[in-house]
């Protein structure tokens, strides 16, 4: 969704052309997207953000029905009019994978080192559990956090509702130790997402899971901080992060229902 909405801002700006000619479609894991789009929030400037939303699995339908035979293509670069994206953003489709995101950035601003796990990947909130939690020390703090000195970040991770109904039981009556709660409808995560092919199960889910972790491991960039091409959208629209304009493109809210 915040694609299509840069797309049909930034991008358009750049290349001139009016948002109303600019027709997004999402591919997406997730069928709820469908609905998503249609919400009054996903709408700036009387133009919908995302135009339409196709499931991964419908994709892979038409690509079939079309006879295109992907060992017979010639290998070529994507097109990339927004720039392309770090590991960090490949492991947002499993459990786990936002946190892990938003605590390498968060560990590198504030203590100046990097993430003191191996390979990046915070261990106690990966794989299937329903739901995971981890204590993360900030030590050697950077002098403008002197602040947050001896702080211990308090994190839960869950995937599926019936974790997600436990650990908001525990925020309504008081109890939560957490700084930071992780919740993703789909047990696993986007990689099990309604839309996903079929069948999903634990070991198919698994094996997603490896294979977008090693998709980060193979990438030269793997934090959100250090995209260039996120750096150069803040220059030269966004300005600052939870500014103006990005609050207005970026982020939304939620009406209560029922």
């Amino acid at each position: 969704m915040m694609v299509g909405a840069l797309a049909k801002s930034y991008y358009a700006d750049k290349i001139g052309v009016d948002p109303k000619d600019i027709f997004v479609v999402s591919v997406m894991p997730c069928t709820a997207k469908k609905f998503e789009i249609t919400r009054p929030e996903m709408v700036n400037n009387g133009v919908p953000n995302v135009d339409a939303v196709i499931t991964t699995r419908e994709l892979a339908r038409m690509i079939k029905e079309a006879g295109i035979d992907f060992e017979a293509l010639e290998d070529s670069q994507f097109d990339a009019p927004l720039g392309l994206s770090t590991g960090a953003a490949d492991i947002f489709a499993a459990t786990g994978g936002v946190m892990e995101a938003a605590l390498r950035t968060v560990y590198e601003i504030i203590t100046g080192r990097e993430l003191p796990f191996e390979k990046l990947h915070v261990t106690p909130i990966v794989g299937l559990e329903q739901i995971k939690t981890a204590d993360i020390k900030l030590e050697d703090v950077r002098d403008e956090y002197k602040f947050l000195e001896g702080v211990t970040l308090k994190i839960a991770v869950t995937s599926g509702l019936e974790g997600a109904r436990k650990l908001m039981e525990e925020v309504k009556e008081g109890k939560s130790p957490y700084h930071f709660i992780e919740v993703m409808g789909c047990p696993g995560g986007c990689i099990s997402g309604g839309g996903q092919p079929r069948p999903t199960n634990d070991e198919i889910r698994k094996k997603r899971m490896e294979a977008i972790y090693k998709e980060d491991e193979g990438k030269e960039l793997r934090k959100s901080h250090e995209n260039p091409f996120i750096k150069k959208i803040y220059e030269e629209f966004l300005k600052e992060p939870l500014g103006h304009k990005s609050h207005e493109l970026l982020h939304t809210s939620y009406t209560k229902r029922g």
